[in-house]
C-alpha cells in the first residue's frame, strides 16, 4: 500500500486491474494534482496484499478494501479495479465521495443490448491460466496495450511496473476472472448518487466504445472522456492526456 499522506487533503484511492498491482500507478504519482493525497491499494492476492480472505469472493474482497479506504475518498479504478470501485460506491457510500472509472464498466461480459467481452475470451483466459500463469498474465498485458501506437513499449512498461512486487496469487487471478465474467452491476451503477467520471480508450478491445453510451444512459450526469487513439491502458499509452483528465477531475472535485 503506497500512500502520500496529508490529512488536510482529500484522498484519491487508485485501484489497479487484473493481473497487475499498485506498481502501474507509480510513474504517475509525481504528476498527480497536489490538491489530493494518493493512496494506491493492492487488491487482495495482488502485489503486497498477499493475505487472502477466506472464502475469496467478491463480497470478501470488497470488505477488505473498504477497511483501507478513508471516508469521503475519491475512488478511481482501472478495469477490474473499476468494477470493484462501483460496488464499493454502492455498498460503502460513506467511503466513496466520487467515483472515477478507467476503462471499466459495471458489466464486462457481452449481454443482450450491452457491448462487452465475448464469454469465450474469458473462458480461454481461465483455461490458459491453469496451464501457465506467467504466460497468461503476459498475454493479458499485451491485450491491455493493444490498439495504441506504442503497444509493445506499453506492454513492456506494464510488465516492468508490476515486476517490483510479488507475483499475484493464482487464487486471486482465477477469482478476478470470475468477477469479470459473473458480476453484473448495471442496476447498482444506475442507482449511484455519487458523481461519476470516466476515462476510456476508443480502441479498447475489452471495453468497447459502444459501452460508453450505455454508461451515459445509466448515469445521465456522468462525465465520460474518450481518448481517440488509446486502448485499455490510457494512463500508460497516453500519459499526458490521461493526467489532464485525472487532474481536471480532481480540481473540479476539490
Amino acid at each position: 500500500m503506497a500512500e502520500i499522506s496529508n490529512s488536510d487533503k482529500p484522498v484519491l484511492v487508485l485501484l489497479h486491474g487484473w493481473g497487475v498491482n499498485q506498481g502501474v500507478w507509480h510513474t504517475l504519482l509525481n504528476d498527480i494534482s497536489p490538491k489530493v493525497s494518493v493512496l494506491c491499494l493492492d487488491i487482495p492476492g495482488f502485489g503486497l496484499a498477499q493475505q487472502l480472505p477466506s472464502p475469496y469472493d467478491f463480497d470478501a474482497v470488497l470488505a477488505v478494501l473498504a477497511t483501507q479506504i478513508p471516508a469521503n475518498s475519491l475512488v478511481c479504478g482501472w478495469s477490474l479495479g473499476g468494477l470493484l470501485a462501483i460496488a464499493l460506491a454502492e455498498r460503502y457510500p460513506l467511503k466513496v465521495k466520487e467515483l472515477g472509472l478507467i476503462a471499466a464498466t459495471p458489466c464486462f461480459l457481452r449481454q443482450a443490448g450491452w457491448p462487452g467481452m465475448k464469454e469465450v475470451v474469458m473462458q480461454q483466459f481461465a483455461l490458459s491460466l491453469q496451464r501457465d500463469l506467467s504466460l497468461t498474465v503476459s498475454r493479458f498485458l499485451a491485450i491491455q496495450a493493444m490498439g495504441s501506437a506504442t503497444a509493445k513499449s506499453d506492454a513492456a512498461a506494464l510488465k516492468q511496473a508490476i515486476a517490483a512486487y510479488p507475483q499475484a496469487s493464482s487464487v486471486a487471478l482465477s477469482a478476478g476472472l470470475a468477477f469479470l465474467t459473473n458480476q453484473d452491476l448495471r442496476q447498482s451503477f444506475a442507482a449511484l448518487s455519487q458523481p461519476v467520471v470516466g476515462c476510456f480508450g476508443a480502441l479498447d478491445s475489452l471495453v468497447p466504445l459502444g459501452a460508453i453510451a450505455e454508461l451515459q444512459r445509466l448515469q445521465p450526469g456522468g462525465q465520460f472522456n474518450v481518448l481517440t487513439k488509446a486502448s485499455h491502458a490510457p494512463f500508460i499509452s497516453h500519459r499526458v492526456e490521461f493526467l489532464n483528465w485525472l487532474n481536471g477531475w480532481l480540481t473540479a472535485a476539490g
